[in-house]
């Protein structure tokens, strides 16, 4: 298959305590920080009914704001990634932070203080507002990845990933459960306001403790036998696209994620909307609650699954646990639309977000990585988690005109055709692994290790 190369089998390097001890506080805060942007990401769905009940909008008309900002981010994530590569991931996420912490207010004031009255120019002005977060949401993915390429060796990605995974699934939790009690108690706005208060909290982490490489942190240098790895050439545009753009594998990879996404954004921006109408549960509801909890734990078993399968049981091969998720998305989207009895959909939920959960990290989580490398890991984390929000936009006016002229039965079988083609597109890259640049492997065990350093932290190596 494409790019088969025996590159990824190389063993993991041996860690300094210094080093893991630095790494952690790196990627905790790093991770934190990414969940706080998903609050301030997927609290629009807890609003999306609201806007309606309050304002007269159609499902169309809000589903014309999930749309514009989701099609936003995909254009977005694909052009900075490139630039993401160029300023270091711990700028870009601060970057990210501070315009997703702006415009989420902005959007719950331009609502709160009424001055844009309830029609067309308020329409207008929260799908911009929204759009702008969303551009500037479309960082945090490639700054945590860019970051992340430079910590972790490619033999042990695929667990890490699941890690960052199940925190990244923590953002989503906290909005599932403070959401509907925000929009129950106080002033809907407040669904938005809450998050921007956290980026704030965590930007400010970020910036004291994050760092890009371990040699920034004044800690050795690591080799990640990744498909930057032994390449010594002037990193531009011109390497990004040659390693990112033109190369088969990466090109089918985002084909798959632009199916991920309409799937993904299809089921996450309109499933509390779906309980509310379809089911008739209010947000609050015991149940709803339970299904909530459901699919967030689901979201990061998924995360460790696809991990530990994808490290121990496929060798560091990312398409064969891409496929397994595709499988399962169809087999929950076709309970979905039988709808045979509240439990059996909750149970679908659940499932769906595992198997979500288990495409999303292996492909623009760890893929990304892989593929990219630690010098264009951006670029490529742009192009996939770009096209699955571009596949996202879709399900905006789409699903909201689908839903509006034919009703929550055609929700499920919408999606099952795109989960199909991201599976076949998986079987055509089952063996498929990053080639690195000669000679990289064989010293990422030395590279990895510190070197003589009047530090004595450093000098007590483990596994």
């Amino acid at each position: 298959m494409h790019d088969a190369a025996p590159s990824s089998s190389s063993p993991r390097p041996e860690y300094s305590r210094a080093f893991r001890l630095r790494r952690a506080q790196n990627w905790l805060t790093l991770g934190t920080m990414y969940a706080a942007m998903y609050m301030g990401r997927y609290n629009f769905s807890f609003a999306n009914a609201t806007l309606s009940g309050q304002y007269g909008w159609s499902k169309t008309q809000v589903g014309a704001i999930i749309s514009a900002a989701t099609f936003i981010y995909g254009l977005s994530a694909i052009f900075n990634g490139p630039l993401a590569d160029r300023i270091g991931g711990r700028k870009a996420m601060l970057v990210g932070a501070a315009g997703g912490t702006v415009f989420n207010l902005a959007f719950g004031l331009g609502a709160y203080l009424g001055f844009l009255g309830t029609g067309p120019l308020l329409l207008g002005y929260l799908a911009t507002v929204w759009s702008l977060n969303m551009y500037f949401q479309s960082y945090s993915a490639l700054a945590l990845i860019k970051v992340n390429s430079g910590w972790f060796h490619i033999a042990e990605r695929g667990v890490f990933s699941a890690i960052f995974g199940s925190m990244i699934q923590g953002g989503r939790a906290l909005i599932y459960f403070i959401g509907p009690l925000l929009v129950a108690t106080l002033p809907w706005p407040f669904v938005f306001f809450v998050p921007a208060a956290v980026m704030s909290l965590l930007g400010f982490l970020t910036f004291l403790w994050v760092r890009d490489s371990p040699d920034e942190a004044g800690l050795p240098p690591l080799d990640t036998a990744d498909a930057s790895s032994g390449y010594t050439g002037q990193v531009d545009f011109k390497y990004v696209a040659r390693v990112v753009f033109t190369n088969p594998v990466t090109l089918t990879i985002a084909a798959a994620e632009f199916c991920t996404g309409f799937v993904r954004h299809g089921f996450e921006q309109w499933f509390p909307r779906y309980m509310l109408e379809a089911q008739k549960l209010p947000l609050n509801s015991p149940v709803f609650q339970k299904g909530a909890t459901g699919v967030v734990l689901a979201g990061i078993a998924g995360a460790f699954a696809a991990g530990f399968m994808s490290d121990l049981l496929f060798k560091a091969r990312r398409p064969p646990v891409a496929f397994i998720g595709y499988a399962l998305q169809v087999v929950c989207m076709a309970i979905i639309w039988k709808a045979p009895s509240i439990d059996l959909v909750i149970a679908a939920f659940v499932v769906n977000s595992f198997s979500i959960s288990i495409v999303h990290s292996m492909l623009s989580g760890t893929s990304s990585m892989d593929f990219g490398g630690r010098k264009a890991a951006a670029t490529a984390a742009g192009m996939f988690d770009g096209m699955q929000y571009v596949g996202g936009s879709v399900v905006g006016v789409g699903m909201g005109s689908l839903l509006d002229h034919f009703g929550w039965g055609a929700w499920g079988p919408s999606m099952i055709g795109f989960s199909l083609v991201g599976g076949l597109l998986m079987l055509t890259l089952w063996n498929a692994r990053p080639k690195a640049h000669g000679g990289a492997g064989a010293s990422s065990v030395a590279t990895a290790a510190p070197p003589p350093a009047t530090d004595a932290s450093q000098a007590s190596s483990g596994p």
